[in-house]
């Protein structure tokens, strides 16, 4: 079930926790992206608070919103980025994407596995994804408060098995959000001490979201899992008559060599 993109805008931009929670997905985005110049980088979901970094160094920056949500204009005072598209239909040329985060898309959509397959048509050779999604093991996902709170949260494995069986590749992983998720001012003033503390442990146990960055694989790989069989160099062989000597003149067995003797 997806949220309504006024919600959304006023959890991230309206509340405290939001705007905490904001700084600390834009830390660890950045933590796996430091650099995309050049690059087309395209949100899905709701991924325009992820999305400013890029403004500055990408050679263009686009924010989808799926129609169940709704759409908003951003970023303010600028160009517009937003548009409104069908879930699993986006109007966008296949191979043309070098980065595509996904944030509060994946874990409310209505099919996953229509989902990736248009992920992995609009990515590029060589591009990458990452997958933002409540952790299912983290206090974010267990309160309705926030953002995180609704959708389907994912383990780790859950996560990096959906992306293979769609052809894509688990590179990293990263955690955020280590802080509890209140309202509350010592809560958010320690925000900043609790991300960086948070990294030193286990982010499938205590990151409130899961960051699951994937590659796009671009190369056949048999549906089966059975190995290919390579035949040996005597059965190459096979069927091939072995060398004869040459007949000698008088001893054949043809007529003209018969002929010769009498």
């Amino acid at each position: 079930m997806h949220q309504d993109v006024v919600d959304l805008r006023a959890f991230y931009y309206r509340t405290p926790l939001g705007r905490s929670a904001q700084r600390a997905l834009q830390g660890a985005l950045r933590a796996l992206w430091p650099e995309t110049r050049g690059n087309v980088v395209v949100g899905f979901g709701f991924a325009a608070p992820v999305l400013r970094p890029f403004l500055a160094d990408a050679a263009r920056v686009l924010a989808l919103m799926p129609n169940q949500q709704g759409v908003m204009p951003w970023p303010p005072g600028g160009p517009n980025v937003c548009a409104l598209v069908e879930e699993t239909r986006w109007p966008i040329a296949a191979a043309s994407v070098d980065r595509l985060i996904v944030a509060h898309g994946l874990e409310t959509c209505e099919s996953p596995d229509a989902l990736l397959p248009e992920i992995w048509r609009v990515l590029a050779p060589g591009g990458r994804v990452v997958f933002i999604v409540p952790n299912r093991s983290g206090l974010w996902a267990r309160r309705d408060a926030t953002p995180f709170g609704y959708g389907r949260p994912y383990s780790l494995g859950q996560l990096e098995a959906l992306a293979r069986r769609h052809r894509f590749e688990p590179e990293r992983h990263f955690g955020a959000l280590y802080a509890p998720p209140s309202h509350r001012r010592f809560w958010l003033q320690t925000a900043h001490a609790w991300e960086r503390i948070g990294r030193r442990f286990d982010p499938r146990i205590v990151a409130g979201a899961l960051l699951v960055e994937a590659s796009k694989q671009v190369y056949a790989r048999p549906s089966s899992g059975a190995k290919a069989s390579v035949r040996g160099p005597l059965e190459v062989l096979e069927g091939l008559a072995g060398p004869a000597p040459e007949p000698v003149a008088g001893h054949g067995r043809s007529g003209v060599g018969r002929a010769a003797t009498r």
